[in-house]
């Protein structure tokens, strides 16, 4: 069979055979490694999208040998996401020089009280997390972000993401060095930040996208975005899990989709079975946005513990010390063998996902859609004069 056919700008700009982007998501379930590992990336990107690895917690080793690990599988264009300035270990108090994890006496013993309370009340013991062994120590006079950032300079990686932050401090030496600087944004406010900082595509998120997540829908965001950074050109993520949602986006102004949700149940996702079954039992009214697991809005599954949370009043820590505060609750949940109560970061579009299957599988179908939609379907059904 003939492989489907859908190019926009995104794919001169990058190299790449489909506008779509796999994202680069991180650690979910409270485990320590990425979702986005080399096996998604390379297989997304392989089969003509554009693969990103999730790599906010590797340490500059190990995001190296990640990124050798992708180049392994293929040599098409790849991208890495990062979290820049304002990243989570700096802003708890760790200090600009160090990537310790922040410890348990920056977190106010009432807090702390009240999540017991909450995980006593569902039936979990609680039980305190041992302390996290530091995985890299900073190089001194450096920041966290700028340790791993040495790494994609070096190993000229073509495409450089982050949801947080602005590259400002980084992009003239991304574009000396050929890399394409990708920010993803929740208004138009940060979009004209991340523009004036350097980003040379902006992604334009919704609310209704997984993991962290902001307030505004996709197609309310999405022209704001676009007026804010023209000419820059903007990417879609938020609703886009299918051949549908693609080609929503690309018809309203997008250049392409950034997914995340539909390659969370992909067979290379690196996350539990139980967490992918939960994505695609869900319906749409089963994602919440809560700040329990990060301290920032972030679209789970909803579970028992979520409901108590939002239930509770207790007002969440800023991003890196709710970490902190989280980490015994998850340490007890796992200990507990409740996994169904870990953190499920998935979309709206959970509804309309009902089977796992391989990566290259969920890419095809969606360009073909996405395609047929634009190409002929729409031809059919839409009649259009254009005034002279």
């Amino acid at each position: 069979m003939s492989r489907p056919y859908l190019r926009t700008e995104l794919c001169d700009m990058l190299g790449i055979e489909y506008p779509v982007f796999s994202a680069g998501m991180g650690p979910v379930a409270g485990g320590a490694e990425p979702v986005a590992k080399a096996e998604l990336v390379a297989a997304v990107s392989e089969a003509g999208g554009l693969g990103v690895i999730g790599g906010v917690a590797y340490s500059p080793e190990d995001l190296r040998a990640e990124i050798n690990k992708v180049r392994a599988k293929t040599d098409k264009p790849f991208g890495v996401d990062l979290l820049l300035a304002s990243n989570f270990l700096e802003k708890a108090g760790s200090g600009p020089t160090s990537a310790t994890v922040p410890t348990r006496d920056l977190v106010p013993a009432e807090t702390r009280d009240a999540l017991r309370k909450m995980a006593e009340h569902l039936g979990i013991e609680w039980i305190e997390a041992p302390p996290p062994e530091p995985s890299w120590a900073v190089p001194e006079g450096k920041s966290y972000a700028g340790a791993q950032m040495e790494v994609l300079l070096e190993e000229k990686v073509p495409v450089f993401a982050s949801g947080l932050g602005s590259p400002a401090p980084f992009s003239r030496a991304l574009k000396d060095a050929g890399i394409k600087i990708v920010s993803l944004v929740g208004n138009a406010r940060a979009a004209r930040r991340v523009a004036d900082g350097g980003a040379d595509i902006v992604v334009a998120q919704g609310t209704e996208a997984g993991g962290h997540t902001g307030k505004i829908g996709t197609l309310a965001l999405l022209p704001q975005v676009m007026d804010a950074v023209a000419p820059l050109p903007v990417v879609a993520a938020g609703g886009v899990a299918d051949g549908r949602g693609l080609a929503a986006v690309i018809a309203a102004g997008a250049i392409g989709g950034w997914c995340g949700t539909a390659f969370l149940v992909s067979h290379e996702a690196n996350q539990p079975a139980l967490q992918k079954e939960r994505i695609i039992d869900a319906s749409t009214e089963d994602t919440v946005v809560t700040r329990l697991y990060s301290g920032k809005t972030m679209r789970n599954i909803t579970n028992p513990l979520i409901e108590s949370w939002e239930q509770s009043g207790i007002r969440a820590l800023p991003m890196g010390l709710q970490g902190v505060l989280t980490r015994d609750l998850l340490h007890s949940i796992r200990t507990a063998g409740r996994d169904d109560l870990l953190m499920n970061a998935a979309g709206q579009t959970s509804g309309m996902l009902t089977k796992t299957r391989p990566a290259s599988e969920i890419l095809h179908e969606m360009v073909a859609d996405a395609s047929h939609l634009l190409g002929a379907r729409l031809s059919e059904r839409v009649q259009v004069q254009v005034a002279v």
